[in-house]
């Protein structure tokens, strides 16, 4: 094994590869499915088996290969509507209908679609083959293993077939993938064991918002492959799967260089600014400007003639540009240019792996300098549970610092005053900077101030700072010298009147 948890393949067995027509999945397969063996695709109903199956042939189909589909549950006419709805024409790929066109079921023939004149196995298991024989396939599906199931009856009389199925395949040069909606009681480990590669597609509910669906590659014998669970999504024109992001296999050499806001204050708060390369973590209770500051670093970046990206989660598209604009922040011009991406993202709509995709693609694509995920909050409401959050985040920001990404993150806490406000989850460790957002009093009057608790690059003030929104204009005021107690929300004054900016 790598040290990635891969398991590696002989390189005499891996150089030819039948690729599946689906790229995440070629990915996380290391080129696609080791041509001539026989695979098992499992999934419960609705999870995309006959998708993925459409796709894998119609790509061979693509590459001059010849194609089979053999169906012993879907009519052919079901099928071709799925094809349709993918916008796919089915030309050059037979599709054999096993299934009864104009026979009526019979009572006795309750437990199985076909006739009983059919209802022998060797019987349909001959039929196959002759139009295997007849066609010279590359590429076959079967869909689906339930019904040979429900034919053969007896266990070891189906695990005979199946056995026969793979040696007969072996001889011909054939990729093959059988399809098991896993209606069965128990699973089915004995056809995994004959199966040279198994892929389990699975669904998850959730409670609110779409299912987050995703696959794992079970076993692959003699091949290298990406280990673990890879989101994917049903779109039209097909899957798309969304490999596990798995940082250290993007090594990227880069020179560290300084990022700076445009905010003169900031910047030597800052200890000159924030660098490429780091990961800056944004933390302070709602509406204490941490959107604002991040939208003024990709303003920065624009001006400079850089991209950047804008991820928000929480803040409608409209309302972040009008209030940026409030504040002599044209995000506006500079989106219509392409040097700013603002993309709303919905996390009831959205799985984690596909917002990893996302963020992957605006620095692979349009080469990102400064990528804001604004917020963490919604980030972590789009998973199913908080388990693994900080593995993927860990993984994310890795993967962006090692690509000379400088990463902005903001995270609301609990609270709005006081000491003891607390954030849904720890991801400070992760952060290479973090700013301390607070809300205080003074004067009678509520005033919001901003200090570097953590800059792992380089050095920072330790001072806290007034931070000001108004007049058109974002301002960091002097050091808060003549307070003292101001990160507790209620500080006292120690000076004479006149300390603030504001």
């Amino acid at each position: 094994m790598n040290s990635n948890g891969s398991v590696i393949a002989d390189s005499a067995q891996t150089d030819k590869r039948a690729r599946t027509g689906i790229e995440g999945l070629d990915d996380i397969l290391n080129g696609g499915l080791p041509d001539g063996h026989l695979y098992l695709l499992e999934g419960d109903p609705g999870t995309g088996k006959t998708t993925i199956a459409l796709q894998f042939l119609l790509e061979g189909v693509k590459r001059g290969e010849k194609a089979l589909y053999v169906t012993l549950s879907e009519s052919k006419y079901e099928l071709l509507g799925v094809a349709r709805s993918h916008g796919w024409s089915m030309e050059g790929v037979p599709i054999f209908e096993m299934a009864p066109q104009s026979e009526e079921i019979h009572p006795e023939a309750q437990y199985t679609v076909f006739h009983p004149s059919e209802v022998e196995l060797a019987d349909t298991t001959s039929s196959v083959l002759k139009q295997v024989d007849e066609i010279r396939p590359r590429r076959v599906v079967f869909d689906s293993l339930s019904e040979l199931r429900m034919l053969a009856r007896d266990p070891l009389r189906y695990r005979r077939q199946i056995l026969g199925l793979k040696k007969y395949f072996s001889g011909r040069n054939s990729t093959v993938l059988l399809l098991d909606d896993r209606t069965s009681e128990t699973a089915d480990l004995q056809l995994q064991s004959i199966a040279h590669g198994v892929i389990m597609l699975q669904s998850l509910e959730r409670d609110f918002g779409i299912k987050r669906r995703r696959l794992e590659i079970r076993k692959l014998r003699g091949s290298r492959f990406r280990e673990g669970f890879h989101d994917y999504s049903i779109q039209h024109g097909g899957v798309v799967v969304y490999p596990r992001l798995i940082a250290s296999e993007h090594n990227h050499d880069s020179k560290p260089t300084v990022v700076p806001s445009g905010l003169k204050e900031l910047d030597a708060l800052l200890g000159g600014g924030i660098d490429t390369g780091t990961s800056t973590l944004l933390m302070g209770p709602a509406g204490c400007g941490k959107s604002t500051i991040a939208a003024r670093y990709v303003l920065s970046a624009a001006e400079r003639g850089d991209t950047a990206a804008i991820f928000a989660f929480d803040e409608n598209l409209e309302t972040l540009l009008n209030r940026a604009a409030g504040l002599n922040m044209d995000l506006r011009r500079h989106i219509k240019s392409g040097k700013v991406c603002v993309q709303q993202v919905d996390p009831a709509e959205l799985s984690p792996g596909e917002f990893v995709h996302r963020v992957r693609a605006q620095v692979e694509n349009n080469k990102c300098k400064v990528v804001v995920i604004d917020s963490l909050n919604g980030f972590m409401n789009s998973m199913p549970g908080e388990t693994f959050l900080n593995m993927q985040m860990h993984e994310l920001l890795s993967f962006l610092n090692q690509q000379g990404i400088a990463t902005l993150v903001t995270l609301a806490q609990h609270g709005f005053i006081g000491s003891n406000m607390n954030t849904p989850v720890d991801v400070s460790y992760l952060a290479d900077t973090v700013l301390l957002f607070r809300y205080f009093e003074a004067a009678g009057e509520i005033k919001q101030a901003i200090s570097v608790v953590k800059k792992r690059s380089g050095r920072h003030e330790r001072t806290i700072r007034e931070l000001v929104f108004g007049n058109g204009e974002v301002r960091i005021g002097g050091p808060l010298q003549e307070f003292e107690g101001v990160l507790t929300g209620v500080p006292k004054f120690l000076g004479k009147r006149g300390a603030l900016a504001s």
